[in-house]
């Protein structure tokens, strides 16, 4: 069997088959950063001479139980350990090489920008599309200027507080401004031009919006005044549905003018999707108003039948507003199919897909109205003809689940846009090749691509970087030559760590300028594209 002799920094090993004592010594050499070693697998003198006599005594047992065989003399196999630096420990909050843009150290550190003059700048790259470089400062730099200003951290933490309170002032004094010249513009006249929220009214969805807002107020008011004459549910079930559709055009309005917004600190995304929420309102709306009262007076109308009195005034009242209605239902297809034939759409997958919900509820409300009409109409017939009410009643429940129909519609389709559903599999298999396809891209994972709405698409994806493109194109800027010499020069570890620092962190610096190329790269190639997230895998 194995016969093994321990002693640390020593081992002694025999080998069965041919009796040969080999000796393994090995010691391990840990360098720090400023060139200094230490043994860690050596022994002391007095140790040394113990494990060697150890050794020879077991030699000598073994020489006499192999009496008459050749003795070859032992040899030490020498192993190296290659060097390695020792691991700095940074703790748990390291904020030592953290750099910071000059509003943050005005902002956070209470210093003026005469201060910041006596500071090292360092040119980083942008995060942002329209620059390429711009200045930042180290922390610790703007942390012990703060303290030579300021004096001491509470006195900073004094500074802070004061801040905050006057920030608090001034934004209720701003309010109460922002009041007094919203009534001084009331009582003298706001001679401003025409903003451009304003001027979206006058194009596309909005002027939609408006065109409905205008037709379905004056409806109501002629629908109103035929079902005071008459007495008809029908005709109250149609200036009910024209009051809603009224009401929730408003609302559309409304969500208009929000969504063009710009995007704040508490909204970085915008509030695009403001026109969805005013849809979905606008849905439930149409429910509640239009098609819970219509079946209310239906119901009541089978309940408790009365004579309904001339019904010629309401025929004409309908058919003006089967005009109008039917003009706008034209106006509002009219800019759907544009809208589709620009993103490459069906007319039907537009609609469905919601890409526009404004125009989508004018679409569909007028749609509905131009039936009700005809259905308010022929049942009105009916029971002029008959002199049955039941028919009216049962007309009014018509119009009532045809309301009905369209708020569920409506309610569904904004609920989907709401919640964030994936772009169409051929756009995104697009945008997987695009990124796939550039070399310096080994593999992407975990694709996500999001549409938030009015044909905004977030891009996310876990890309895997070919490390060797990378350094090829950092090494391609370089001098190769100067390079190669800075190398030469290397001959201690402080040289070594200091030039593989350097390097390292250029080369993390193209990195991210690759990061950069390929999100400017997508959103060029794809205009609907506003926000890329590539996380480096």
């Amino acid at each position: 069997g194995w016969q093994v002799s321990t002693k640390s920094g020593s081992l002694s090993y025999i080998l069965p088959c041919n009796r040969l004592p080999v000796q393994l010594m090995s010691q391990v050499r840990v360098y720090t950063s400023n060139g200094q070693k230490k043994d860690l697998g050596s022994e002391d003198t007095n140790g040394s001479a113990r494990g060697e006599a150890q050794h020879k005594a077991e030699t000598g047992r073994q020489d006499t139980n192999n009496a008459g065989q050749k003795q070859s003399s032992p040899k030490p196999i020498q192993v190296k350990v290659k060097a390695v630096l020792k691991k700095r420990e940074y703790g748990p909050k390291y904020t030592q090489n953290n750099f910071i843009t000059g509003v943050r150290a005005i902002n956070e550190f209470c210093l003026k920008s005469s201060d910041l003059d006596q500071l090292r700048k360092i040119k980083r790259r942008s995060p942002h599309d329209d620059t390429e470089t711009f200045t930042v400062y180290l922390r610790s730099d703007v942390e012990a200027k703060s303290l030579e200003v300021w004096g001491s951290p509470e006195a900073l933490t004094r500074e802070r507080k004061r801040r905050k309170e006057a920030e608090i002032k001034y934004r209720e004094n701003l309010f109460r401004n922002q009041r007094l010249l919203w009534e001084y513009k009331e009582f003298f006249g706001n001679t401003k031009p025409r903003s451009s929220t304003a001027a979206m009214f006058f194009k596309g969805p909005g002027k939609v919006v408006m065109v409905a807002i205008c037709i379905n107020g004056l409806n109501f008011f002629f629908k109103l005044l035929a079902w005071v004459y008459t007495g008809s549910a029908s005709m109250f079930s149609e200036a009910i549905h024209s009051l809603a559709d009224t009401c929730n055009q408003a609302l559309l309005a409304l969500g208009i003018s929000q969504s063009a917004r710009t995007p704040d600190p508490s909204h970085p995304y915008g509030f695009t999707n403001m026109r969805y929420i005013a849809s979905l309102i606008s849905g439930v709306g149409i429910f509640m108003m239009g098609a819970g009262l219509s079946w209310y007076h239906g119901i009541i109308g089978l309940l408790h039948p009365h004579p309904v009195e001339s019904l010629l005034w309401a025929y004409c009242i309908l058919a003006g507003s089967l005009v109008s209605e039917g003009a706008t239902l034209l106006v509002a297809i009219n800019e759907i199919r544009r809208s589709a034939r620009a993103k490459g759409l069906s007319f039907y997958q537009y609609v469905v897909q919601s890409r526009d919900p404004s125009t989508n509820v004018v679409l569909l409300e007028d749609a509905a109205a131009v039936l009700s009409v005809a259905v308010a109409a022929t049942c009105m017939g009916l029971t002029s003809l008959t002199g049955n009410p039941y028919y009216d009643s049962v007309g009014s429940l018509g119009v009532g689940t045809l309301l009905g129909t369209v708020s569920a519609f409506l309610i569904y389709t904004n609920t989907e846009a709401l919640l964030g559903r994936s772009i169409e599999p051929e756009q995104l298999q697009k945008l997987t090749e695009l990124l796939e396809s550039d070399p310096v891209v080994r593999a992407i994972h975990d694709v996500k691509a999001t549409d938030m709405g009015m044909s905004k698409v977030r891009f996310k994806a876990e890309v895997d970087f070919d490390g060797r493109v990378v350094t090829r194109s950092y090494l391609e800027k370089q001098d190769i030559e100067q390079l190669l010499q800075d190398i030469q020069q290397v001959k201690t570890l402080e040289e070594l760590e200091a030039f593989m620092l350097k390097h390292g962190e250029n080369i993390i610096d193209t990195l991210g300028a690759e990061v950069d190329r390929l999100e400017k790269d997508l959103k060029q190639r794809n205009p609907d594209v506003r926000h890329v997230d590539l996380e480096i895998l």
